[in-house]
């Protein structure tokens, strides 16, 4: 599969689950664009994820308009949570191709990997509302899972695998 036959594809999942990684690695395989849906967060809902707050659905709004309207641009893979089916749904209604990967698995890998991390916005206390607030994806979705836990490449094998 090249870029151009290529749907628009959302890496999603809850903090730490790799989707910047898995994401940009899937848009090289793929020869396509790659875009951090984190990049596309207004000020304030960076201010406010940074000082331990989780963001309601109206400060996602906007940002999920901001995240659709790239995926309907053209090929792409975009790392972003999309954590609820009404957030997928929203991406869908403009990009009705998005194919979801939902990176999945078990919260001390997630946990391990928040520690680990340094200079994100996104603080390990948030972790928790992530994981409540996460839908996992109906069988009536474009959507597959894959477990996190996994290294970058297999991931990306298992997922051009199963988007052709």
């Amino acid at each position: 599969m090249t870029g151009d036959a290529a749907p628009p594809i959302v890496v999603m999942g809850v903090s730490a689950s790799g989707k910047s990684a898995v994401g940009a690695a899937l848009a090289d395989r793929l020869g396509v664009a790659y875009v951090d849906a984190d990049d596309l967060h207004p000020q304030a809902n960076v201010d406010k994820m940074t000082a331990g707050i989780p963001l309601d659905d109206a400060d996602r709004w906007p940002w999920l308009d901001a995240v659709a309207a790239r995926l309907a641009e053209g090929p792409v893979v975009i790392a972003c949570s999309a954590l609820k089916r009404t957030y997928r749904d929203r991406l869908r209604a403009v990009a009705p191709r998005t194919v979801f990967v939902h990176l999945t698995g078990d919260r001390a890998v997630l946990e391990a990997r928040i520690a680990a991390r340094k200079g994100h916005f996104m603080p390990a206390s948030l972790l928790q509302s992530q994981l409540e607030t996460l839908e996992d994806p109906a069988p009536d979705e474009a959507a597959f899972a894959l477990d996190f836990a996994e290294p970058v490449d297999t991931l990306v094998a298992q997922a051009l695998e199963r988007i052709r």
